[in-house]
């Protein structure tokens, strides 16, 4: 599986990252068969959070790797400081007590990656800089990046952190898909523009992109007539998205693929370093992400999948 590298860790972040939403106490076999068949088919990277399934995401995660001996050899992504019903949580108190928390349900005494799992505009970068590379400097995380964060907010807390010699933000984790949603899926979230995009590529800043299939848009099983599923309507239910998802059944048939294959494939092959979550829950799955992943497209067949008239 193809990886790519960020400052700060050592070990390569693989290409597919593993989603772990769905990881339940009650499903620790299945966890571990999906986690496994990662591992085994050349993947390092897990995707948490703090907020994951009250806990129990993280907590399967840390049994898991604690059972196989493999810490060493996994790329621990966890996230923190979501707002909750009170309001943005993006302060120095909630980081420290909630990476604490996850440290202990992860079994480790450090995570690889950590990002703050929404911004708050109205905190200063410095105040968000300065209490995250209290960490890094303690050895409790490697890399730092913003999920949902905007291209302007990454640029000025990476100046701030340029100009006092700590360290800034190395990736950034938005919604990146063929299918381009028309509101945010939850609120607060970010997707991409073609601005961003743009932003991207002068920068070189790897984009770890959640719902990089656009959670299931290009399997086949929606269509203008089906409407069983509020939130895909109201996301992703226009004329543009149906001309890609019928753009992506032809190119599909070209090159002897599927159509959800040419979705990941847009999503790795970005002019900028790029990793895709999947949410695979069985080696069917990743199997297919991982053929999908290897899928070479060219920026003209890049434009003519995304830019409809």
């Amino acid at each position: 599986m193809e990886t790519i590298q960020l400052p700060g860790v050592h070990k390569p972040i693989s290409r597919l990252i593993q989603g772990s939403d769905f990881f339940r106490h009650e499903v620790y076999d299945k966890v571990c068969d999906v986690l496994d068949n990662l591992l085994a088919s050349g993947g390092t990277t897990i995707d948490t959070a703090f907020g994951y399934c009250g806990g129990e995401s993280e907590a399967t995660i840390g049994r898991w790797m604690e059972e196989r001996g493999n810490r060493e050899q996994v790329v621990v992504w966890t996230k923190g400081a979501h707002p909750n019903k009170q309001g943005p949580r993006v302060n120095r108190d909630v980081i420290a007590e909630e990476l604490q928390i996850s440290l202990e349900r992860l079994r480790t005494d450090y995570v690889d990656l950590y990002a703050l799992h929404r911004d708050d505009p109205n905190v200063p970068v410095s105040h968000i800089i300065d209490a995250l590379n209290e960490h890094i400097a303690a050895g409790r995380i490697r890399a730092i990046g913003g999920s949902n964060w905007s291209t302007a907010r990454l640029q000025e807390a990476n100046e701030y952190a340029a100009a006092n010699g700590l360290v800034g933000f190395s990736f950034s984790s938005p919604n990146l898909s063929l299918a381009k949603p028309k509101e945010p899926f939850w609120a607060g979230c970010v997707s991409v523009d073609a601005e961003d995009c743009a932003w991207h590529e002068r920068h070189q800043m790897p984009l770890l992109s959640w719902s990089s299939q656009a959670r299931g848009f290009f399997t086949g099983r929606f269509s203008p007539d089906v409407l069983d599923n509020a939130d895909m309507v109201r996301v992703f239910y226009n004329d543009a998205n149906w001309e890609r998802l019928r753009r992506a059944e032809q190119l599909a048939k070209e090159k002897n693929v599927t159509p959800i294959q040419i979705a990941l494939a847009y999503v790795i092959n970005q002019p900028f370093p790029t990793c895709a979550l999947v949410g695979a829950q069985s080696k069917e799955e990743l199997d297919s992400c991982i053929e999908g992943s290897r899928i070479r497209l060219t920026p003209e067949e890049l434009h003519w999948l995304e830019h409809v008239e």
